[in-house]
Parts: C-alpha cells; sequence; structure tokens
C-alpha cells in the first residue's frame, strides 16, 4: 500500500508539470496570434526570434511511473499530445497570418481589352478559361499575344492588396502581379526584371516560382484556392494555400515601379484537360 501510494503521489506530480507545461504552450499560441494580426513589423520582427522556438519541455518519454503495465500507455499518450501541440502551434501560427493579410482583400474584375484571343471571359469579369477558338479582336497594344494572359482592369501602385483565385480542376495555371509596363508581344520571359512575380502550376504535378531561375516548389497538398498579397511598401509579393493556410513562395526585396495590375492565366485548354477556369472568389476571412 505504501508503494502504491508513493505510484500515485509521482503520478499526481508528473500529471500537474504537464499541465503547466500545456498551459504555457497555449499561453505562447495566443502571444503568436496577437502579434500576427500587428500593424508594427518592427515589433513584429523583434518580437518573433524570441516566439518562434517553442518554450523548453521535459523529455516525456524517459518518465516511468509503476506499475509498467501503465508505463507505455503514458508515454505514448504524453508523446501524441506533445506532437500535436506542436503542430497546433503551427497552424494557429499560419492561420493568423493568413487572417491577417486576408484584411486587405479587395474587389477584382478581369480587363477583356487585354485578354487574349483564346480566352473566354465571365459576363462579370469574374471567371477566365481558355476556349478553342481564337476571338477577332482588336489587336490594342493593352492586349496580350500569343501568350493567354489577361489583367484586372484596376491597378494600385501604394499600400496592401489581397485577392483569392479558385484553381480547382486545373492542370496549368499562373497567377501573380504585374507591372504596367510589361511586354504585351510576342515572347515573353517570366521574371522579377521583366516586371513578374508569379507562380506557376503546370503538367498537373509541378510548382514553379518564376524568380528568374525558376524555383521549383514542394507543397504538402495540392491547393484548390490560391491567394495572393502584396505589399507595395515593403516589396513583398506572397501566394497561400487558403485551404491549408499555408504560405506557397514569397518574392521579398521587390522593387515596384510604377503601378501594379493583378496577372492571370488560365493557360492553354490541352484538348480540354484544362479547361477548368480560374474564378476570382470572394475572400471569407478564415474562424
Amino acid at each position: 500500500q505504501y508503494k502504491q501510494k508513493t505510484t500515485d503521489k509521482q503520478a499526481e506530480d508528473f500529471i500537474t508539470e504537464l499541465e503547466q507545461e500545456i498551459s504555457e504552450l497555449m499561453k505562447r499560441s495566443t502571444e503568436v496570434e496577437q502579434l500576427s494580426l500587428s500593424e508594427d513589423h518592427l515589433h513584429l520582427l523583434q518580437s518573433f526570434p524570441s516566439l518562434k522556438a517553442a518554450p523548453p519541455t521535459k523529455d516525456w518519454t524517459e518518465v516511468r511511473v509503476r506499475p509498467s503495465s501503465y508505463e507505455r500507455t503514458v508515454v505514448r499518450a504524453v508523446a501524441q499530445l506533445e506532437e500535436t501541440l506542436s503542430e497546433e502551434m503551427k497552424k494557429l501560427i499560419n492561420e493568423a497570418e493568413l487572417k491577417r493579410v486576408q484584411q486587405y482583400a479587395e474587389d477584382v474584375t478581369l480587363d477583356p481589352d487585354t485578354a487574349h484571343p483564346y480566352l473566354i471571359l465571365s459576363d462579370d469579369g469574374k471567371q477566365v478559361h481558355c476556349g478553342d477558338v481564337r476571338k477577332n479582336l482588336p489587336d490594342n497594344p493593352e492586349r496580350f499575344s500569343p501568350c493567354p494572359f489577361v489583367l484586372r482592369k484596376q491597378s494600385f501602385s501604394s499600400g496592401r492588396f489581397y485577392f483569392e483565385v479558385q484553381v480547382k480542376g486545373k492542370t496549368d495555371w499562373i497567377l501573380g502581379v504585374v507591372r504596367e509596363s510589361i511586354k504585351r508581344k510576342g515572347g515573353i520571359t517570366l521574371r522579377p526584371q521583366n516586371g513578374y512575380w508569379t507562380t506557376w502550376f503546370r503538367n498537373g504535378t509541378e510548382y514553379l516560382a518564376a524568380a528568374g531561375p525558376s524555383v521549383r516548389l514542394t507543397l504538402k497538398s495540392q491547393p484548390e484556392k490560391v491567394g495572393v498579397f502584396v505589399d507595395h511598401e515593403e516589396g513583398l509579393v506572397s501566394f497561400y494555400d487558403v485551404a491549408a493556410a499555408a504560405l506557397i513562395y514569397s518574392f521579398t526585396g521587390c522593387s515596384f515601379t510604377g503601378k501594379l495590375y493583378p496577372f492571370f492565366s488560365p493557360w492553354f485548354h490541352d484538348g480540354g484537360k484544362n479547361s477548368a477556369p480560374l474564378i476570382i472568389c470572394p475572400v471569407n476571412q478564415t474562424e
């Protein structure tokens, strides 16, 4: 009976210690979420290093509580709890960051005067896909040819800007922002030096950041909706997997001169394999 009381007391002490660690982890997650909503970027940069590492935690896998018949169950449960908390911290940070940039959502409507003649725009200017017949349209200076590209009607030259596009069902697409002064006729190379900040999904398998040279991206899941965020003053263009609340890629230190336009390409329809449209979606902030 004495041994049993000793074991019970030891187990209670372990539980108390573990509860304190859990409380500290949850406190840290709240701090991170509040910090991510801050408009003070200097404060964010100064504070983040101290928050990036999780608080020191005990190696609970070495804990021994008799009788041994319960030991494996306790250690397994605690290890799983610590892993879950770590993943939950990452998820909270990602969700808070996405929620922050979604505050800058603006309405986006496609400009038919810039659309390649193969592209078909919806009447409301919120969808675009590539057809198999070239429309007879005036070859005005704003129109892309021969690349299947289209821009937003309105530009912006300062501040922050965010929009979301559904890419579900597509094997190829390109999204991003471009300078007003970009080349629109003939062969075009997508890279920041030419005024293009874009990401590209191609062949149903590859994700690339057109960084000149291109950077191959490895994603945990295939995005069905992509968010694009621009901070003009910070020289930042970021792409997000909205459902996963995960950053896909960021261009940093960008040199923006003049007006910027949101940029879209549903790419060619590939015999119907890539006929799904790009759909500009209303932004619903993550809960």
